[in-house]
């Protein structure tokens, strides 16, 4: 008979199941069963730590990808944002990224999830990285202060998603991005006075 799993180590063999579930199942095919019996364990293990399939989901995208935030310092705001733009669009077109746009579809019809989502998102930390380009823009003479906001900050990434959402597509064409970048996101920056 095997030794029997507690906290951490069982803790990581749901999150597993579940990141697995969610790798080759999508959102809307994970359920505590099939999760329980890809982890050798029982549902009240499951419930007892995520209150909800939204929870555990989420819990199992952050387990499958804890990505640091990109911080490109490329000397120019253009390229800074085309880095930052291309790097996201690089993990969301990945495995990892199939996951999260499962997750973003399921989210329009799960308010549990959405509510999961915004709050444990990493948006503020993206935002930050955003922030920070503008601030090193502002320092080099690029921008002005006034730019340094938190709508002006998110604007490419909500493009990119919105780009994803809109149009199903597995990665945003380059060509996308540099529009992104230089049609919306360089003259709203030059334009904040």
């Amino acid at each position: 008979m095997g030794t029997r799993r507690r906290g951490e180590e069982l803790e990581r063999a749901i999150l597993h199941a579940a990141a697995e579930e969610l790798r080759e199942s999508g959102y809307p095919g994970l359920t505590m069963d099939r999760v329980a019996a890809r982890a050798g364990t029982n549902k009240n293990a499951i419930y007892r730590r995520w209150p909800h399939r939204a929870a555990l989901g989420i819990a199992a995208y952050r387990h499958l990808s804890d990505v640091a935030i990109p911080n490109p310092d490329t000397g120019t705001l253009r390229g800074d944002a085309l880095e930052m733009l291309r790097q996201a669009n690089e993990t969301w077109s990945s495995p990892h990224g199939a996951v999260l746009r499962s997750l973003l579809s399921a989210a329009a019809d799960d308010p549990a999830l959405l509510d999961l989502m915004r709050a444990r998102s990493g948006a503020e930390t993206m935002d930050r990285a955003w922030l920070t380009m503008l601030d090193r823009a502002v320092a080099r003479g690029e921008a002005p202060p006034t730019a340094v906001h938190p709508r002006v900050a998110a604007t490419p990434m909500m493009l990119l998603r919105a780009e994803y959402a809109m149009r199903g597509i597995p990665s945003v064409p380059d060509e996308i991005l540099i529009e992104i970048v230089d049609e919306v996101f360089l003259p709203l920056v030059r334009g904040r006075v």
